[in-house]
């Protein structure tokens, strides 16, 4: 009858799976693993936005927004939207008329502020209740105002 070797027989050198010697190397399987893993999380994290995620209605009270239009797929996206809004403003610089992101936007109706926010594009497309709003937007210190009316998708502030 043959005698059952111990596993620790199959081990290199004088090593046992649970010796002083093996730790280490468990330890530093563990941090590859944990820095491959920590890797992968912040790569996904970090992805490049696409212009989907970037696009997203957003709603302040009774307004509600959309702003891009840089690249060729937003101009697009803008435009099969266009019909869902009831107004429309272009945010540019300069005489070849440059697209301006990153403008603050006040829109107040009668005096009260209706919704602010910052620009995530040249490209404002805004449903609101029917009325003459004016459009407050400020780029880099310098404000600029424009009054506009449901229905107006084409309005234009240049700096």
């Amino acid at each position: 009858m043959n005698k059952q070797q111990p596993f620790n027989h199959y081990l290199s050198g004088n090593r046992t799976l649970f010796s002083r010697n093996a730790r280490p190397a468990r330890r530093r399987r563990m941090l590859v693993a944990t820095l491959i893993c920590a890797t992968v999380v912040i790569a996904a994290a970090w992805r490049p936005a696409r212009a989907a995620d970037e696009m997203v209605i957003r709603t302040m009270g009774p307004v509600s927004y959309v702003c891009g239009g840089v690249a060729e797929d937003e101009r697009a996206s803008l435009a099969e939207q266009e019909k869902n809004f009831n107004m429309g403003i272009l945010f540019t610089q300069g005489a070849n008329g440059e697209y301006l992101s990153e403008v603050d936007v006040k829109l107040t109706m009668d005096g009260q502020t209706v919704a602010s926010f910052k620009t995530g594009g040249p490209r404002c497309l805004i449903r609101a209740p029917e009325g003459s709003y004016n459009i407050e937007a400020t780029y880099k210190g310098q404000p600029k105002s424009i009054k506009i009316s449901t229905g107006t998708r084409n309005a234009q502030l240049r700096w």
